[in-house]
């Protein structure tokens, strides 16, 4: 008799450790997705907020795309990236993300307008995208089908975007530069991948192209046809003659040293986005923008 109860009293103390180390590894694995999705969360705001990806003022249509964005070949409509199944990336896997994001290309195999700035998220680190693409599998699903583009004949054809990548598109990742700060590549690495500031501030060349050698120097026909301003340490037509608060405080607020505040899609990465970063990364991408060469390039609507 008493050994049936010391095998009962086994079992159960068995049975309990089974039961703790069950909650416990259930409560270790939720906690590593939500450090997940927070960190995902965060890369999202580095971004800018993806703000392309919303209509401005919609009501409960965050991300379900539909928003018209110009550009010299005609209008292309953001498209949908909630997790909805039928028309947004919810039937996408981690890599069908990972590949529209740093080789622009759809899971169905078809390339991406880049519009869509894969020629800089290409830089961004893969875990840092499976972080992103954790997140945005939590955000509210939204049944919204995609626009189509309203691009000028010749320019409707997917397949002539082989052509466009091999002049203008280099895949690859964010690699340091050994010879500068810790500092200075952190905020090298947001603004070149996670930021694309390049994509908005650099004129274009007649095939959409960015022209390489007058990087963040501005661009009259930027996106949704608004004015991007010349970024580099240029004193007279670029921010050279900004101080480094300066810029950290815009980059919170929107609000330039003259005491005017920006509009439009700067206002919205500002919004959506960049006030959320942390004081560290704000002051890293500062680091990287003061060490731009100045490049004169006074850009104005005619």
């Amino acid at each position: 008799m008493k050994l049936i109860i010391v095998k009962i009293r086994e079992s159960c103390l068995t049975g309990l450790i089974l039961f703790i180390w069950l909650v416990s590894s259930v409560f270790v694995v939720n906690s590593a997705i939500a450090q997940q999705v927070n960190r995902g969360e965060y890369i999202f705001r580095a971004s800018g907020g993806c703000s392309c990806h919303t209509v401005p003022n919609s009501n409960n249509q965050f991300m379900a795309g539909g928003r018209a964005l110009k550009t010299p070949f005609g209008a292309i409509y953001s498209t949908n990236i909630t997790p909805d199944k039928k028309t947004g990336i919810g039937s996408w896997t981690e890599t069908d993300f990972i590949n529209a994001m740093t080789k622009g290309i759809r899971n169905d195999g078809a390339h991406l307008f880049p519009i869509f700035p894969y020629t800089s998220f290409t830089k961004i680190k893969t875990n840092d995208l499976k972080d992103l693409y954790a997140y945005l599998k939590t955000i509210k699903p939204v049944p919204m089908e995609n626009k189509g583009d309203e691009l000028f004949f010749l320019f409707k054809w997917r397949f002539g975007l082989i052509f466009w990548k091999l002049l203008n598109f280099e895949e690859g990742r964010f690699e340091e530069d050994s010879s500068n700060s810790e500092l200075w590549n952190r905020g090298a690495y947001l603004s070149k991948a996670l930021a694309h500031c390049s994509e908005c501030h650099t004129p274009r060349d007649i095939s959409g192209g960015l022209k390489n050698k007058l990087l963040y120097s501005g661009f009259v026909n930027g996106p949704e046809g608004e004015t991007a301003p010349n970024i580099t340490q240029d004193p007279q037509t670029g921010i050279g003659d900004w101080e480094k608060e300066a810029l950290i405080w815009f980059l919170l607020t929107g609000q330039k040293p003259d005491g005017d505040y920006t509009g439009g899609i700067m206002f919205e990465v500002i919004n959506e986005g960049y006030q959320y970063m942390d004081a560290k990364d704000l002051d890293a991408i500062t680091e990287y923008i003061f060490s731009l060469k100045p490049i004169q390039n006074e850009v104005k609507k005619e």
